[in-house]
């Protein structure tokens, strides 16, 4: 009997084990599927995450050449404005020089070319200033950024240092200097 039992003992583990088996194979099974609808979700995420990408970096590149496009045709056309603010100018030039050849007197013909010089200028003047260029006022302290002394003089009417006269007129472009006013100053 003790060996009968012995061997029923020896069975009944075995048992044990195989339904163990059978469990865990049918558990494998089941995590196995369950892992492979995991990989097809992940997967497909993957595809729709890659077109995502595609779709965007698409789009990026044509916003970046769009933008380039539109910063080369603002280089191309900055100075439209000031173009068209300069053309009534050379109408009032051409226009001068029209209307004198009709006068006979010499003296109305320079009075007239006079003033027309004088109009175009101050035209000339406010167009330039609309976009931004002024002149270096002739009674401003010497500065040597907008100044340049093209030579110095004793004088008793302003202090050493400041400008005496000006030969040629500088200008600004806002606050940059686009040519320097040639002055005398005083030693």
């Amino acid at each position: 009997m003790s060996n009968q039992n012995d061997e029923e003992l020896q069975n009944k583990p075995l048992e044990n084990e195989e339904e163990k088996v059978e469990i865990s194979d049918e558990e494998a099974e089941a995590d196995s599927e369950a892992v492979e609808n995991e990989l097809d979700l992940l997967q497909n995420e993957l595809t729709e995450l890659k077109e995502k990408y595609a779709r965007v970096h698409a789009d990026f590149d044509n916003i970046k050449k769009r933008l380039e496009r539109e910063k080369y045709t603002a280089v191309e056309y900055s100075n439209e404005k000031f173009a068209k603010d300069m053309i009534p100018v050379m109408d009032a030039l051409q226009m001068a020089l029209t209307s004198t050849a009709t006068v006979a007197d010499p003296q109305e013909h320079l009075n007239k070319l006079n003033e027309g010089i004088e109009l175009t200028l101050k035209q000339f003047t406010t167009s330039l200033e609309k976009h931004g260029v002024t002149m270096v006022a002739h009674d401003e302290p010497f500065d040597p950024n907008i100044h340049n002394a093209v030579q110095s003089v004793e004088s008793e009417d302003v202090e050493s240092g400041q400008i005496v006269q000006t030969f040629q007129t500088g200008y600004r472009y806002k606050n940059r200097p686009l040519r320097e006013a040639m002055v005398i100053v005083a030693k």
